[in-house]
This record gives C-alpha cells, sequence and structure tokens, in this order.
C-alpha cells in the first residue's frame, strides 16, 4: 500500500512539475516551438533553444514603433499581429508574417546563400523547375500544394512564371528577404498586385487602397499546407507566399 502511495505521490509531483514549467513557457513560444518539430526547439530564460544550444532571445525588452519593428523583429514582435483568414481587406498595419527575426531564420535555413543553397532541391511546378529549401519539410508542403492545384486547370494563368529562391534584401529596406531562405513563393506577377505599385509615393504608415486578383480558392490551399499569403498583409504583395506555419 505505501508503495502504491508513493508511486502516486511521484506522478502527481512529476506532473505538477511540468504542468509548472510548461505555464512558464509563453504561448506564442509554444506555438514556434510546435510549428517546426524538426528543429527540436526548446524555451529556456527568454530564449528558443535550438539543441546545438544556440539560444535566440524570445523578447529583447525593446519598445518599437511599426517600422522599427519590421527591421529590427524579435520572436514576439513576430506574433504582434493576427493572421486573419477570414477578413475581406487586412486591417490598417496588419502585416502578420511580415516582421520576421532574422537570427532564427538565419539559424533555421542558412546565413548566407551558399548556406541556403546546401539545402535546396527542385521541385516541378507546371514547366517550371524551381528550388525550395528542404529544411522543416518546406519542399514537401509546396509539392502537394502543387498536386492539388494540378487538378485545377482553370486556375494556372495564376500559377505560371513563379519565381522562389533568392538571396537579398527587402526592397528598401536592411533586412533579408524571406526568399533568401528558401520558403517564400512568388506566382504569376501579370495577375498580382503590390502595394507600391498601386499606390505610388506612399509610406509605410500611410492609408493605402488594397487592390488583389489572386483567387482564394488558391489561397486557401496554400495555407492549408503551411504557407501564408502577403495579400493578408495590409502592406500587401498577392503574388507571395512564404512557409510559415506558425501563423496558421
Amino acid at each position: 500500500m505505501k508503495r502504491t502511495l508513493f508511486i502516486i505521490a511521484a506522478i502527481f509531483a512529476a506532473s505538477f512539475a511540468n504542468a509548472q514549467i510548461a505555464a512558464r513557457v509563453p504561448q506564442n513560444a509554444q506555438k514556434l516551438i510546435d510549428a517546426y518539430p524538426d528543429m527540436q526547439l526548446t524555451y529556456s530564460d527568454n530564449a528558443i533553444v535550438f539543441p546545438d544550444g544556440t539560444k535566440i532571445p524570445y523578447d529583447d525588452g525593446k519598445e518599437k514603433d511599426f517600422v522599427t519593428m519590421l527591421d529590427n523583429s524579435d520572436i514576439e514582435d513576430m506574433f504582434s499581429m493576427t493572421y486573419d483568414t477570414e477578413a475581406t481587406e487586412p486591417a490598417y498595419l496588419n502585416d502578420c508574417g511580415r516582421s520576421r527575426c532574422e537570427a532564427l531564420f538565419k539559424k533555421m535555413y542558412g546565413n548566407s546563400a551558399a548556406e541556403v543553397q546546401k539545402h535546396l532541391v527542385k521541385i516541378e511546378w507546371f514547366g517550371q523547375q524551381l528550388p525550395i529549401t528542404t529544411v522543416n519539410g518546406v519542399d514537401k508542403h509546396l509539392r502537394a500544394v502543387y498536386e492539388e492545384l494540378k487538378a485545377k486547370p482553370e486556375l494556372k494563368k495564376y500559377l505560371l512564371q513563379a519565381s522562389s529562391f533568392y538571396w537579398r534584401q527587402v526592397r528598401g529596406a536592411n533586412r533579408q528577404s524571406a526568399h533568401s531562405y528558401g520558403i517564400a513563393f512568388d506566382i504569376n506577377v501579370a495577375n498580382s498586385n503590390y502595394w507600391l505599385w498601386s499606390n505610388k509615393g506612399k509610406g509605410e504608415t500611410d492609408t493605402i487602397k488594397y487592390v488583389n486578383r489572386i483567387p482564394q480558392e488558391i489561397v486557401k490551399i496554400f495555407e492549408k499546407h503551411g504557407f501564408i499569403w502577403g495579400g493578408r498583409w495590409y502592406h500587401y504583395d498577392t503574388m507571395h507566399f512564404e512557409y510559415r506555419p506558425e501563423f496558421l
């Protein structure tokens, strides 16, 4: 009887300890950990921790305006907006996913063009062979998108002349594009819209007009497989999709 009670007490103590640990992990840090299981991420002392011991600060403790947050995002900043799959137009300055913690993405995918390229494979995309990263299984998820879209020939005109990996900085900014990591994918430019094309001379905090020609059927398929859509950003980029399952 005493042995049984001891075992029950030990199990209860372990469960209580695990619950306390879980309670100390910020909700959004846990979303990140769950979204990238291949990375085997953990959380400790205000940091996301990689298996090799590398620590990326979760919250740098700095107050930031909108533009500063885009250029110098920590992990907490990435979750400061909500990815809204139901809104017909994005809310003012709601650019969920446009903010990226560069240290995190460079650690996951590579901190140079050469490092990223080590993990690229080419996938079939409507007559093109396009490079995409194998890290976090992004190539597999994009192949799944392709298989679904292949069965919908009426959407093909929106999907031709796509592009993917390109190590570069975001236009007019001092931060890397998601294309640098092999996780971003642009579909047909001729049927797409970009906020600066339609709102010439406007700045990041100005009020802008929303324009989109990409069918929601395409968007839903990409989102189903972990890709967010730039058309859900206030600063829209409707050709743009990137693998960011932490928001989905």
